[in-house]
């Protein structure tokens, strides 16, 4: 297996008491946070700030370990949401926060409810919130960099991937799906630390699931480390009646283990010995004085910074690792073990009984260390040790406007993808080089495979090809380290999560990629919410939906997708295109990827089509100026296909993507009886509803305002809009100009049939936009 270059880790080690002192102040810092936050006066609302007090503190000693042992500049991890205060404490101890910041979680401006790296003020890699979603962005952030290495050299040397998740963030599918991925077997970097403190936001996680999970993990591959018991209690465990204590607390549920730390120290040995207790074991509680025993009960893995120190350097570097690291919710806080403690709140005496045990003050919560101790020394190196260099957009390149190749054969945008993506190559090789595809196992039914044979799979050592001789196979399936299409299991979710680290490498690595990613079209809504977490988080790419709609009849109802052309339009930090024919397709494609990967840039999404069109229908200019002039409006969000002037017609047909051609036999239909219809062409109705929401802040009659174009406020007429998807999609348009509106499409599932039936099944064949526009002008 090959590993990948990691940076090395620092090779000083800290006093475990420096680090002790460090960790309290964090714990302290990380409770004074959420505390000031909700000190803050009252919205008129009344709606609560929150915050998370006792999730934070179970995780204090494991990130401290971390961030002031462990971590080197290269290396990038990803906190569970709910302690972002954690985080926030520590970048303030290493000088990465500004004080004015720390009363401000939750409000505007100030630091976010949970980790964002585009909006927090200080470093943070990854962008949580959205339970198990953010826990796997590390994963996809390892093979994007793998990626980058393999192709640019020059690439910054990253170190480890690090995600630090809540044993109940286990519970989500989504951490499953990126598991087992083969290919995630494969990367060495990658650690994680499961935070097992066995509660989740409602209670006491009832049943003993390590073992399960240890083989969970195991299974795929990783290395698993389990840190159950610090070192204080491993002592006891070795003397006589240790072995009976150990198998006493082991056995124990996990409801019952709660309930001791709860108890008054004076109960502990009464509650351990139980019923069955022998004399060893009693002789062993007898020895320890209650006070020793409830500090002996709570001395777990994730507690023990040497232990936890001395476990990091035992990560085998070529697979992926996991820890599990008990750990008590609320450690070292009033609350702590509380089955209700989740978003539970210091009192002001349980606030001042924290500050008098940590060596806080209520009064000056933002205290840090004197600069000549020994811990305020420890912080300053750490923060040398961590800091970063920034690394350069490097990757200007000139994406063509046009690949200027005929569009004449009946295509369908799907096929046309494919053609696309192979002249790219001839055209703009430069552009064409940083170009990565992903699918989750459709790349040959969604036309990739002439871009696949042209560049390879890539992979992360080359494999031998064992279909080599075999004369009879179309799809070259090449494995190297050199191909530019990653290939992944049927996981969408994997899919979109790897989109978004991919169309994230410009800002973290300074090299641009310009990712694109297919799937079927009717799985996008499955993949919807780690796709969005990904463009939240920064992530650039495009995503190609294809088949789409109930033109995909033959397919049946389970497998049409009906809302997702809202779905792109209504998603922000993304433009929906679904273009009709194939030079629009290619048009449009191209300003996409002119505006990935770079700053200020944005995502795409499109919507294709396994149906064939004739391009005749495009009537797309050869005049060059009016060819540009079509270009222009189709990459602004559409076009007009009439040539009569707009003042002249008695209805409008307004359509987009597959279903142009009913549309135009629609307008010639009226023609023949004496109707005049315009036809409207969408290539965008995204951009065409931002147009709409601009109007009075452009300027009219270019393409900047596309609305005023396709519907001029001078002329207005009736509206029949048709899409293949659900029609209020496109229901904005009546208020364009406040026209009266006929909106079709699909709203009924569907059936398994012929195109032309499942078109008169849907209302949105030829006869029903006629029937629409008839009645519009009460024929």
């Amino acid at each position: 297996m090959t590993a990948v270059p990691v940076a090395e880790a620092p090779s000083a080690t800290p006093d475990t008491g420096v680090l002790r002192e460090i960790a309290d102040r964090v714990l302290w810092l990380s409770t004074a946070i959420v505390d000031t936050a909700n000190r803050r006066p009252a919205a008129p609302e009344g709606v609560k700030v929150g915050g998370h007090q006792a999730s934070s503190a179970s995780l204090v000693d494991i990130m401290v370990s971390l961030w002031f042992a462990e971590l080197t500049a290269a290396d990038r991890v990803s906190v569970k949401p709910h302690a972002s205060p954690v985080l926030h404490a520590i970048n303030y101890l290493l000088g990465d926060l500004d004080p004015v910041y720390l009363g401000t979680l939750r409000a505007k401006g100030g630091l976010q409810s949970y980790p964002s790296r585009r909006k927090d003020p200080d470093t943070v890699d990854f962008s949580t919130g959205s339970v198990g979603i953010g826990a796997t962005a590390p994963l996809w952030a390892a093979m994007s960099h793998r990626y980058l290495r393999s192709h640019l050299p020059d690439t910054p040397t990253a170190g480890r991937f690090v995600s630090l998740v809540g044993d109940a963030e286990l519970d989500e599918g989504a951490v499953w799906e990126a598991i087992a991925d083969p290919m995630v077997a494969r990367l060495g970097e990658v650690l994680w630390i499961v935070d097992l403190n066995r509660q989740s936001l409602d209670r006491v996680v009832p049943d003993i699931q390590i073992g399960r999970l240890q083989g969970m993990f195991a299974a795929a591959g990783w290395q698993v480390i389990t840190l159950t018991w610090g070192r204080t209690i491993s002592a006891l465990f070795e003397r006589p009646g240790g072995d009976e204590l150990r198998s006493r607390l082991e056995a124990m549920p996990n409801e019952e283990y709660q309930r001791l730390l709860r108890a008054d120290p004076s109960e502990l040995a009464h509650r351990l010995l139980g019923t069955a207790g022998g004399p060893r074991l009693a002789a062993l509680l007898d020895s320890l004085t209650p006070a020793e025993l409830a500090v002996a009960i709570r001395d777990l893995g994730g507690h023990d910074l040497g232990l936890l120190m001395d476990t990091y350097r035992t990560i085998d570097a070529d697979r992926p690792t996991v820890i599990f690291a008990y750990t008590v919710k609320g450690r070292g806080l009033p609350i702590e073990a509380h089955p209700g403690n989740h978003s539970a709140l210091l009192s002001d005496a349980q606030l001042r009984q924290l500050a008098d045990a940590v060596g806080a003050d209520v009064d000056e919560p933002w205290t840090t260390f004197a600069p000549d101790s020994h811990a305020g020394l420890w912080c300053a190196s750490r923060a040398t040790t961590l800091r970063r260099t920034d690394h350069p957009h490097q990757s200007a390149l000139a994406v063509p406007e046009s690949l200027d190749r005929p569009h004449r054969a009946q295509i369908s945008t799907q096929a046309a993808l494919g053609r696309f993506l192979n002249e790219l190559h001839r055209v703009a090789p430069r552009v064409a080089g940083r170009v990565v595809t992903c699918s989750p196992d459709v790349a040959s039914s969604t036309n990739l495979g002439g871009w696949i044979n042209k560049t390879g799979v890539w992979s992360v050592e080359d494999r031998p090809d064992w279909f080599r001789d075999d004369t009879d196979r179309t799809l070259r399936w090449s494995e190297v380290t050199s191909g530019q299409h990653i290939e992944l299991g049927i996981a969408e979710v994997n899919l979109v999560g790897l989109l978004g680290e991919l169309g994230a490498t410009w800002s973290r690595w300074g090299q641009r990629l310009i990712p694109i990613a297919t799937l079927y079209d009717p799985f996008v809504a499955r993949a919807l919410e780690p796709w969005s977490y990904g463009i939240y988080a920064g992530g650039q790419g495009i995503l190609i939906g294809t088949p789409s709609g109930v033109t995909l009849a033959p397919e049946g109802g389970a497998h049409q997708s009906v809302t997702t052309p809202s779905i792109g339009l209504e998603q922000p930090g993304c433009i929906a295109w679904e273009p009709a024919f194939t030079q629009d397709l290619e048009w449009c494609l191209l300003a996409a990827m002119d505006s990935v990967g770079v700053p200020g840039g944005t995502s795409a999404y499109f919507r294709l089509s396994t149906r064939p069109l004739s391009q005749e229908l495009a009537r797309v200019p050869d005049d060059p100026v009016l060819r540009e002039r079509r270009r222009q409006q189709v990459v602004a969000g559409g076009y007009r296909l009439t040539d009569h002037d707009p003042g002249s017609e008695q209805v409008t047909l307004v359509a987009t993507g597959a279903i142009m051609p009913e549309v135009v036999a629609a307008a010639r239909t009226l023609a023949e009886l004496g109707i005049v219809a315009g036809v409207v062409c969408l290539t965008s109705p995204d951009l065409v509803f931002r147009s709409v929401q601009a109007r009075g802040r452009t300027h009219a009659g270019t393409a900047g305002d596309i609305a005023s174009i396709l519907f001029p406020p001078a002329h207005p007429a009736p509206l029949v809009t048709v899409l293949d998807g659900h029609p209020h999609t496109l229901s904005f348009l009546a208020g364009v100009r406040g026209d009266r509106t006929v909106n079709l499409g699909v709203t009924e599932f569907g059936q398994s049939t012929e195109l032309a039936d499942a078109y008169r099944i849907h209302g949105i064949d030829t006869g029903s936009v006629v029937d629409a526009a008839l009645s519009l002008l009460g024929r």
